[in-house]
């Protein structure tokens, strides 16, 4: 079942909507738009005209369903018409299969056993505000499908141990996708204390309601929808909300789980705030095109509307964002981005990645909080952007800084000049490097005090300093190749413990949030890069 339109007159949210153009190659629709904009009331429609047409169950309540103000009541009246690519008429019991956002099942315990209704004569909710739960139906589907096919079998061919492993077998291997650590493993005694068992590290027969609030959702989800898929084998599941409950790093991996569930011949639409999982449906459109829309519902459902397929741009990632984040959007985009050298988080950098990208981030945290450092290489490729991070941040990010930051290592007063006038977003160090300012005698002796260390071994500690930059084979001002025996004077001296476990993690953990903006030092590397 594959839709191509939608129109719906006054019904709930919507004046006059038409949806058109969906290709009937998309497996997968996604509904974007704030709350309280329409997403919930398009599925509401989609579930009402099934129900009607379907002859299922005709519910209607005036005051829910009928548009506000609008001359349509007591009862369906044709106010939703939808085609589709692949059915003329489009209607029977399994066209659509709608989950309410309102999903919450805290325990499931069975005693007793009843025949189910067939699933293609079930409606669980009336109106997308109905609480869904589906777990204990679905726990009584499974057990007696398990029942009527040992009566059917008679033979003794089947036991209800194979049939478990055959029935949950889909829905153990997608759990684990997202829960490695939780292993649904059995049905219980459905004649006593009949619920979901689950192996959960360590602990065997964990029972359904221990589970988390997270684990119960992505659970439900993915146990309703593999056991309707059985029978609603030409459909289109309709989800509202998957996302609730759910840690932000599950949401991406659980609608890539729910794709895998739905069956070839069906679409999967779903209505959410979750820009992960927004974003894992677009890499499935970029691995294959044409499989995924976007219908964007923020819009005035007062007036009439048309929606067609939305283009995930930039302006398309802007609203989501925005719609997911709210406030949070503007304030995760920088004013201002500081390329400096380094490399990113990679086995080349090891636990160093971002070095001094982190300690520019501590030190300047408080007074330029707008302000995000970034790794962009060694000095050549910062100077000339070899890596394109310049360039790509000012394409993705309207209004942003984005100024590129070097150590002034050997280069001659001409050469930094130079360098400044061929490119007014260059900042070049006054010191040799971010070593020279961080292991200053300033800083040193801020170490010192925060150690209730004596004016005896605060000055013992700075002649070792000396000492050690007078010994080094180095230019004088270079203290780089010095840092690691600094670092172990400082150690010695001060009987430091848990301070970094070289001299880079001593740097970033230690010497960084040392400088404050009442040392000399600090004033000194906030005017090189910031200005005066």
């Amino acid at each position: 079942m594959k839709l191509n339109t939608v129109r719906i007159q006054s019904f709930r949210r919507f004046t006059d909507l038409v949806v058109r153009n969906i290709p009937s190659t998309a497996s997968l629709i996604v509904l974007i738009g704030p709350n309280g904009c329409g997403k919930s009331s398009f599925f509401d429609a989609l579930h009402t005209w099934h129900t009607w047409k379907s002859k299922k169950n005709r519910s209607w309540d005036d005051e829910y369903h009928a548009k506000m103000g609008s001359s349509q009541s007591s009862g369906f009246h044709n106010q939703v018409s939808i085609t589709f690519h692949d059915h003329e008429v489009g209607v029977s019991k399994k066209t659509f299969y709608v989950r309410s956002a309102y999903r919450n099942s805290p325990d499931l315990q069975i005693s007793n056993l009843s025949r189910t209704t067939p699933r293609l004569d079930q409606v669980r909710v009336a109106r997308l505000i109905d609480n869904d739960v589906a777990v204990q139906e679905n726990y009584h589907d499974l057990v007696s499908r398990g029942i009527e096919d040992l009566y059917e079998a008679g033979d003794g061919s089947t036991t209800f141990e194979q049939y478990r492993k055959t029935s949950l077998g889909v829905v153990r291997e997608s759990l684990q996708e997202l829960f490695p650590d939780l292993l649904l493993n059995s049905l219980g005694n459905p004649l006593k204390e009949g619920t979901f068992r689950f192996t959960k590290g360590a602990s065997e027969g964990f029972h359904f309601k221990n589970l988390s609030g997270g684990e119960k959702a992505a659970f439900d989800l993915i146990l309703d929808l593999a056991l309707t898929a059985q029978e609603y084998d030409d459909t289109v599941f309709c989800i509202d909300e998957p996302e609730s409950h759910l840690h932000a790093r599950l949401q991406s991996p659980l609608l890539s789980v729910l794709c895998n569930i739905v069956p070839e011949n069906c679409q999967l639409m779903l209505a959410t705030h979750s820009a992960g999982m927004i974003r894992q449906a677009r890499d499935m459109e970029l691995d294959t095109p044409g499989s995924v829309v976007f219908l964007d519902f923020d819009h005035d459902f007062d007036t009439s509307v048309v929606i067609e397929p939305a283009s995930p741009g930039r302006e398309f990632w802007k609203k989501v964002y925005h719609i997911a984040l709210d406030d949070l959007s503007e304030l995760l985009a920088p004013d201002r981005v500081v390329i400096c050298e380094g490399e990113p988080r990679n086995r080349q950098a090891g636990a160093n990645y971002s070095h001094d990208a982190r300690c520019y981030e501590k030190i300047f945290a408080e007074t330029f909080p707008e302000t995000e450092f970034v790794p962009g290489g060694g000095a050549e490729d910062v100077v000339t952007d070899k890596r394109g991070v310049a360039y790509v941040l000012r394409f993705l990010t309207k209004g942003v800084t984005v100024w590129r930051l070097i150590d002034r290592d050997d280069r001659s007063m001409e050469e930094v000049e130079e360098l400044l006038r061929r490119d007014s977003k260059i900042r070049v160090l006054g010191r040799r490097n971010l070593e020279s300012y961080l292991f200053d005698d300033e800083v040193l002796r801020a170490l010192a005090m925060r150690e209730n260390a004596d004016d005896t071994t605060v000055k013992t500690l700075l002649e070792q300093k000396a000492r050690i930059v007078a010994e080094s084979t180095g230019a004088p001002d270079d203290l780089k190749p010095c840092s690691g025996s600094i670092y172990n004077a400082c150690k010695d001296t001060l009987g430091l413990t848990g301070c970094g476990n070289n001299a880079k993690a001593f740097m970033r953990v230690t010497l960084a949030p040392l400088l404050t903006d009442d040392m000399g030092v600090y004033a000194e590397l906030r005017c090189d890069i910031f200005g005066a």
